[in-house]
């Protein structure tokens, strides 16, 4: 008996005599393939069951609550009462929604769209808002280690003056701002309206904190603003180079949320030249030297969220 398949793959000369299939000249033995047709189920089955090391705070896919809470610290913590942020507002839209990353504490909902509301009666065009919280906070699987309270948002330097299209939100393009081993910025693309995004988030009571590019920060203190208070809390750090970091304090008799120690009095201007020479400063390379053994790493302390965070987490 003869079988040819419409596939690239022809099974040919099943054998009555000999318990095999010929796959273009292989032999296979059929008690093998019946095995592999039991089995199947059953790796249908393991490979459906989630992983032990998944990440449970990025399967949830709903806020839990109604009174409103940021748990923790913004590196280790987890949101109640959290809120979606609209993808579409009056002077923002949402990118990389796929990511489910656009929910927040009440506050940071409303310092957002009062936020963008006033940069588009100033005459800027929409800007882009990237990762906020998931769903309940927690901690994410790349990306960020912090972001897990919902008090925490990126806003992009990039602006448009249209609504985006699904690939274009899906798929952004950062701005190419900053030129590392130079420590300069690209003035061609950096505006006023970029100086002015950052400067109305810094001066608003809420924010606590705004990270960008060390580049990005020496470029504002270069301007020599004569009012250069808000840079105190423009934080220089690693990355950033394209979007601005804002963090928010704890909201105000929120009990479970943990602020940040103070930011040292003064604009921080002065704290630039070390970040400088980490990003301009040529390392010497050094003569090979025979590979020693060495001694495991001691892993890192696993951090523990607070108690509050396991009902957050378990809650339908």
């Amino acid at each position: 008996m003869r079988f040819i398949s419409k596939g690239k793959v022809s099974i040919s000369n099943y054998d009555a005599n000999h318990d095999y299939l010929v796959f273009i000249g292989i032999k296979v033995s059929l008690p093998l393939i019946k095995s592999a047709l039991i089995a199947l189920p059953l790796l249908a089955f393991l490979f459906s069951m989630p992983s032990v090391n998944a990440n449970q705070w990025e399967a949830l896919k709903t806020p839990f609550g109604n009174q409103a809470s940021a748990i923790g610290s913004y590196a280790n913590g987890c949101l109640q009462g959290g809120l979606a942020l609209p993808v579409n507002g009056q002077g923002y839209q949402v990118i990389r929604t796929q990511r489910q990353r656009y929910y927040g504490h009440p506050e940071l909902i409303e310092f957002i769209t009062q936020y963008a509301m006033e940069l588009k009666q100033q005459g800027l065009d929409d800007i882009l808002i990237a990762d906020m919280s998931m769903p309940r906070g927690g901690n994410f699987s790349h990306g960020h280690s912090s972001h897990q309270i919902g008090l925490d948002v990126d806003i992009w330097f990039k602006q448009t003056d249209k609504r985006l299209t699904d690939t274009e939100r899906e798929q952004p393009k950062p701005l190419k701002l900053v030129n590392k081993k130079q420590f300069a910025l690209d003035t061609e693309l950096w505006s006023h309206a970029q100086t002015n995004m950052v400067k109305l988030a810094a001066e608003d009571k809420r924010v606590a904190r705004i990270f960008v590019s060390p580049v990005i920060k020496q470029y504002l203190c270069d301007l020599k603003i004569t009012d250069d208070a808000w840079l105190n809390k423009v934080r220089p750090w690693w990355g950033h180079t394209y979007h601005m970091h804002v963090r928010l304090h704890c909201p105000s008799g929120d009990k479970s949320c943990l602020n940040q120690a103070p930011i040292a009095s003064g604009n921080g201007c002065n704290e630039l030249s070390w970040w400088k020479q980490q990003y301009t400063q040529i390392q010497p390379s050094k003569p090979k030297e025979p590979k020693k053994p060495q001694a495991k790493p001691k892993p890192k302390a696993k951090k523990v969220k607070p108690k509050q965070c396991s009902v957050v987490l378990a809650a339908p």
